[in-house]
């Protein structure tokens, strides 16, 4: 456990990671900001962890910020102002670099609201599905601040420009079709099967070739953000498939092929 702002569990390879501030619909303050950064550090390291799954406590995935924290600062002055947002967001960055920078596959769980960093943070996730109910807005602007967690980053190279622009100027709400069409989510689902489809596709990822997988993910994000040529990407392909050729995962998975049957894939 990381207190009492998030609960942690990992059963079968599967760490589900939730925030509990339901009553604040999860939004961000420092303590969840901390936690979250320490526990998906320690999940990072964590050889029995597989697959993260990131979801909300009680009806939200997670408000954004918590306005009460910025509330309170607003007599503080200008520097004060300045030093509170930066410390929050330099914390919740490191969370966003762990969880591009792990081969553990991560995957978003989103009931209800995905609004500011609650938005950024699946957007930094590898995989997101959604409740029907869910809904979604960058939401800075409602407030007078420009995005962190990334999200200027992630959505100029998941939507076309000008929708990105749409989506951060005009901060709209939007629903879980939408998300979908714009390539956000990968999935929606009725919202009492979340539950169900998310343990269904966290376990997909937790038994299949953890290493393996963990290089395809380094190779999509090496080409996505660093817009590789061709050549250097079939290099590093190249690289890759040569590792992954000489694991147990390789040959586990040829036998198994070869005999009609599942592979049952090592822990890394």
């Amino acid at each position: 456990m990381a207190g009492d702002v998030l609960l942690q569990t990992v059963r079968d390879g599967v760490a589900t990671v939730s925030f509990n501030r339901p009553k604040a619909l999860n939004a961000i303050d420092n303590a969840l900001g901390l936690a979250l950064k320490d526990t998906l550090h320690g999940l990072a390291e964590d050889k029995k962890v597989r697959c993260i799954v990131l979801r909300g406590e009680g009806d939200h995935f997670m408000a954004g910020g918590d306005i009460n924290v910025f509330h309170s600062m607003l007599e503080q002055g200008e520097w004060a102002r300045r030093r509170v947002t930066g410390e929050l967001a330099i914390c919740v960055h490191e969370s966003i670099k762990t969880i591009r920078g792990t081969g553990k596959p991560v995957v978003a769980s989103l009931r209800g609201a995905a609004a500011g960093f609650g938005m950024s943070l699946l957007l930094a996730c590898d995989l997101a599905i959604a409740s029907e109910k869910s809904f979604f807005t960058l939401a800075y602007r409602q407030i007078g601040l420009s995005p962190d967690g990334g999200s200027t980053y992630f959505l100029p190279r998941a939507l076309p420009l000008k929708q990105a622009m749409e989506v951060a100027l005009l901060g709209g709400r939007f629903d879980a079709k939408r998300a979908y069409e714009l390539g956000i989510v990968n999935r929606v689902v009725a919202d009492e099967k979340l539950e169900e489809a998310t343990a269904e596709m966290a376990m997909q990822l937790a038994t299949g070739p953890t290493e393996a997988l963990a290089r395809t993910k380094a190779l999509l994000n090496h080409s996505y953000a660093y817009a590789a040529t061709l050549e250097s990407q079939l290099q590093m392909e190249e690289r890759g498939i040569m590792d992954s050729a000489a694991s147990e995962e390789f040959v586990e998975g040829i036998n198994a092929f070869v005999a009609k049957r599942k592979p049952n894939f090592p822990a890394a």
